[in-house]
């Protein structure tokens, strides 16, 4: 299985406790980003203020770097015991194929179950499942000191931005293999064929019957691609990352 990046990464995953997800993989292992995924999850969940409290007890992470002494390749992987049942999420994520996670029991107070409860009713969205996997990219922009400065020029505004890829995984839950593969080849084919952000929902449909009927989904597992439109539908197992990347072409 190909990298997600870099040979050199590092990934953090942060869960909720409904079993949502943000990420981020970066090559350049910049310090910000608990924060930004904490901002994250503030902005699609709707809450009111960043959810500090979550960290570090629903964080996973991953440090690969290569060994200059025989140039292979070292990969350190912890998570606390709130997210070690996410591995296989996790490994799609990270391109990490079966890697074993390693527990981090540390910020035992921190992660006392009756203080993570305390916040419940103020952040009720956050218990609930809403089937959210969401890459969070560079939230603080990076500043070339070489570049232009100075107010911006009126007759050259920039360039709009890109509309941000939407998609929906509609999978049965019941099809744990199925559902993993589809996972990590779809996760690979987005990081090669995207040059934004996305964001990929993954719903049950045995969960959430309601949702599948209204999408008129008639099998499983069905792709679909929201925005930008028009709304595109890849239906059924893809065999390779290559048949993957051009249905997303």
């Amino acid at each position: 299985m190909a990298d997600p990046v870099a040979p050199s990464f590092k990934g953090i995953a942060l869960f909720t406790p409904g079993g949502d997800c943000v990420y981020c993989i970066d090559e350049h292992k910049r310090a910000h980003w608990h924060l930004d995924l904490c901002a994250a999850l503030q902005t699609h969940l709707g809450l009111a203020e960043p959810p500090y409290f979550l960290l570090p007890c629903f964080t996973a992470t991953v440090d690969r770097w290569v060994n200059p002494a025989d140039q292979t390749l070292v990969t350190v992987a912890e998570a606390y015991p709130r997210a070690l049942r996410f591995q296989a999420l996790l490994n799609a994520l990270f391109g990490l194929g079966h890697l074993e996670w390693q527990p981090n029991y540390g910020s035992a107070e921190e992660c006392s179950v009756a203080l993570i409860e305390s916040y419940r009713s103020a952040f009720p969205q956050l218990w609930e499942c809403h089937d959210l996997i969401v890459r969070v990219d560079q939230a603080i922009a990076m500043v070339d000191p070489a570049g232009p400065t100075g107010a911006m020029d009126a007759n050259n505004p920039p360039p709009l931005k890109p509309q941000p890829h939407r998609f929906k995984l509609f999978v049965n839950g019941m099809d744990t293999a199925a559902t993993e593969k589809m996972l990590r080849l779809l996760h690979q084919a987005l990081e090669t064929t995207l040059p934004s952000a996305y964001t990929l929902q993954v719903i049950d449909v045995t969960t959430h019957p309601d949702e599948a009927e209204a999408a008129h989904i008639s099998a499983t597992p069905t792709l679909l691609q929201v925005s930008p439109g028009p709304v595109r539908r890849v239906v059924g197992n893809v065999l390779s990352q290559e048949q993957m990347m051009q249905l997303l072409a």
